[in-house]
């Protein structure tokens, strides 16, 4: 069994920053991509960012700039830094990360629970 496990969410102003944390737990080997995604009301979930096991990272054109992802490997966890903060990224982001579970040979994709992020002016 595998939990993805999120945390920093909540409140912030424009031009303020938050820090989002996403915890993998279980029977774990490995994890290849770690990435964060966001769904706004009435939209479609998105790709926020992604990170490779190497440290090679992705972002939306909408973030670059403002957002970074990184992962801390011996603690099976995923950062999303999001400063100067807009309305625009109001959503709820959820974590996913690609994880080999002890015994089996190929990935399979994670979901953290979802965690709400509102940039309310």
């Amino acid at each position: 069994q595998v939990q993805l496990v999120e945390s920093g969410g909540g409140l912030v102003q424009p031009g303020g920053s938050l820090r989002l944390s996403c915890a993998a737990s279980g029977s774990i080997s490995s994890i290849n991509d770690m990435g964060w995604y966001r769904q706004a009301p009435g939209k479609q979930r998105e790709l926020v960012a992604t990170i490779t096991r190497g440290g090679n990272t992705n972002y939306a054109d909408s973030v670059k700039g403002r957002f970074t992802i990184s992962r801390y490997n011996a603690k099976n966890t995923a950062y999303l830094q999001m400063n100067s903060l807009t309305t625009e990224d109001t959503a709820v982001y959820y974590c996913r990360e690609s994880v080999q579970r002890y015994g089996s040979i190929g990935y399979i994709l994670y979901w953290g629970q979802g965690n709400q992020v509102t940039v309310y002016s």
